[in-house]
């Protein structure tokens, strides 16, 4: 039990008078934000005295009277209008970290009751190359993953591709119309590709151009309602302000609205070739879904492609999960779940959940004015009811308590239509939840793109950030006066600060807000960054590799850690806290709460490295504590950055 928990249990008997209070009122007890109030800090008595009418300072001393923590802490002091300063024992701090000695797990226990999760993450269309877009969900899926496995739980990794979309029938299309065979017998996925954005534009030029007259035309009124407006001002000048500035306001987006579409236009018109294209095809979004029908319906020469297409495509995702270290226990696209759509429509519809709506069969939520649409009025059949598809695979087939959809903001109102229509069609008894998480943004703050305006390839991001670290690497090696890496070595090295920088500076935002993607910040060997948690951990290496003594000797070792400064205190109380930090990602899935653990860990290990001297200690007793103290941070950073995803090396 985490000390925190520890904390807890002992409160609830000294609550015990709140009933149905008391579970809020834990909540309150936390991690002191200053240490100069200890090491927790219960704050829940000013809440308490609004509900009992007595003041909080008296609530908050005689919940201290009945509280038994005499074992675990020094008195409990009362401070300010009623907090409850907590701070534990030196002797109890350094008992619990002798326990735990060469533990990786640093003294985690697996949990009591596990649950069956599946994560559904990454998840890319297969017909094109991944870029920055898909970096978020597949680090943070990976993270939960391994996180969810570390506490004891049953995880299924499940990577829900997307490989019988409508994107397919733009790529068979393009293949049939627009092919340049030899550079798909050079590299299929490129020119698959190419192909699929061609297609995209020029279906997207044809839909543009005649929208056109009506973005125009909406301008133009917009634009003859404030002429309008303008002959009121002198009535009520404040009434007319409020109004000119609404007006505006949608003026400046029906003008930005046609000069965007102005500029797709230009951009098909001003290239002879585009444009030749654009001409020859009009209606090419209809013949592009065409063909997606035909693939659908089983047409021969169509699902011919798709074969030969998709290994190719499986073949250059996988390269990059290699590269990112990712594996998922399953790879079940949309095509596993394509015959299982029918009986999905028809047990809806039997249990009348489903109903005929202009041709569609749709499933209305109570308080959602969208409905849930599972079959379009031509027969088509939506994510939605692949979805639902899914849900009765994984509980009836994978036995599945839980599944997370880790998955971007922008899908909230789906996930929410899907959990309700999975409770009604009788899979309450799952859980369900949508892990979300913001956009990776440029320094302008826009969604990050090439200087061309391209989404960013993973697999150019990854190289980016190599040619980065390697001369960080180098330089460190460098100063040093026998050098310890070859140059195959500096290699791994660099590749290992490279992940490790890219996944920890999204990993250590907190999931739900975008953030600035900023390379120099990303290979900082300072601050709260992956390399610098490396650093500190290969710094750990050092003092044993100097001193000539193996890590696993000092884990085999029956000594006892002592706290003899503030250092040392701080030290073994960050390492006790380890099991407090797994317990909070896994209570809202949040990644950041972890690199949040790592970071204060690598900062108290560096003070501890600047005034605490390991090889002079002043008798042998330290200088074996200390020893230990540095091997179980060692041991603390390698696991907590294994749980993100993020190796480390001895030497950087």
């Amino acid at each position: 039990m985490s000390l925190l928990n520890e904390l807890r249990s002992r409160f609830a008997t000294a609550l015990a008078e709140y009933g149905d209070e008391v579970p809020g009122l834990l909540e309150m007890i936390r991690v002191a934000q200053d240490p100069k109030f200890g090491d927790f800090q219960a704050n829940f008595a000013m809440s308490l005295s609004k509900k009992v009418g007595k003041p909080p300072r008296d609530i908050a001393t005689t919940v201290c009277q009945k509280l038994d923590v005499s074992d675990l802490c020094e008195t409990p002091e009362v401070a300010g209008p009623g907090f409850i300063n907590l701070r534990f024992r030196d002797s109890l701090l350094a008992a619990r970290v002798s326990s735990i000695v060469g533990d990786d797990r640093l003294g985690v226990s697996p949990v009591k009751h596990p649950r069956h999760v599946v994560v559904d993450f990454s998840s890319p269309n297969v017909a094109k190359p991944m870029h920055v877009g898909h970096l978020r969900s597949t680090v943070i899926g990976d993270a939960i993953c391994r996180t969810l496995r570390f506490a004891g739980h049953q995880v299924t990794s499940d990577n829900h591709i997307g490989d019988w979309g409508t994107q397919f029938g733009m790529i068979i299309y393009g293949y049939r119309n627009f092919v340049n065979m030899d550079a798909y017998r050079a590299a299929p996925v490129a020119e698959l590709a190419r192909l699929y954005k061609l297609v995209n534009q020029l279906s997207d030029y044809h839909a543009t151009k005649a929208k056109l007259p009506q973005l125009k035309a909406a301008l133009e009124g917009l634009n003859q309602q404030r002429v309008a407006l303008k002959a009121t001002e002198n009535a009520d000048p404040k009434k007319y302000q409020k109004a000119e500035n609404q007006l505006v306001k949608q003026i400046d987006s029906a003008r930005e609205a046609v000069e965007s579409a102005e500029k797709t236009l230009a951009v098909v018109e001003s290239d002879e070739h585009l444009s030749s294209l654009a001409a020859a095809h009009p209606t090419i979004a209809r013949l592009a879904r065409d063909e997606t029908a035909r693939l659908h319906a089983g047409d021969a020469s169509n699902q011919a492609l798709w074969d030969e297409f998709l290994p190719e495509c499986l073949k250059a995702l996988q390269v990059i999960y290699d590269r990112l270290g990712i594996q998922f226990d399953l790879t079940l696209g949309e095509s596993f779940y394509n015959p299982m759509l029918p009986s999905v429509v028809e047990t809806l519809a039997e249990k009348g959940l489903a109903r005929s709506s202009d041709g569609a069969q749709c499933v209305f939520i109570e308080g959602n004015t969208a409905p849930f649409i599972v079959q379009k009025s031509d027969g088509a059949y939506t994510y939605a009811t692949t979805d639902l598809a899914t849900i009765r695979y994984r509980r009836d087939e994978l036995k599945a308590n839980e599944i997370l959809y880790v998955v971007d903001n922008r899908q909230s109102e789906h996930f929410q239509l899907l959990f309700s229509t999975a409770a009604l069609w009788g899979y309450d008894d799952m859980t369900f939840r949508h892990v979300s998480f913001g956009t990776v943004m440029d320094r302008n703050g826009k969604p990050y793109k090439t200087r061309a305006g391209d989404t960013v390839g993973l697999e150019s991001l990854i190289d980016e950030a190599i040619n980065r670290s390697r001369p960080i690497v180098n330089e460190n090696d460098d100063r040093r006066e026998v050098k310890l890496l070859n140059d195959s070595e500096r290699a791994a090295v660099a590749e290992i600060v490279a992940v490790g920088g890219i996944k920890y500076a999204d990993l250590h935002h907190n999931r739900d807000s975008d953030y600035v993607f900023d390379w120099d910040k990303m290979l900082a060997t300072t601050g709260d960054t992956a390399a610098a948690i490396q650093y500190a951990y290969a710094r750990i290496c050092g003092i044993f590799r100097k001193l000539q003594i193996s890590r696993s000797e000092i884990a085999d070792s029956h000594a006892h850690v002592l706290i003899t400064c503030p250092e040392e205190r701080a030290l073994c109380l960050q390492l006790l806290q380890f099991e407090f930090a797994i317990e909070n990602v896994l209570y809202e899935y949040r990644p950041h709460l972890l690199t949040a653990w790592l970071y204060e860990t690598s900062d108290r290990f560096s003070k501890f490295y600047d005034r605490c001297s390991v090889q002079d200690a002043e008798t042998d007793e330290l200088r074996q504590s200390r020893l230990i103290l540095c091997d179980l941070i060692a041991r603390g950073l390698k696991t907590g950055l294994s749980l993100l995803g993020i190796e480390t090396a001895d030497v950087m």
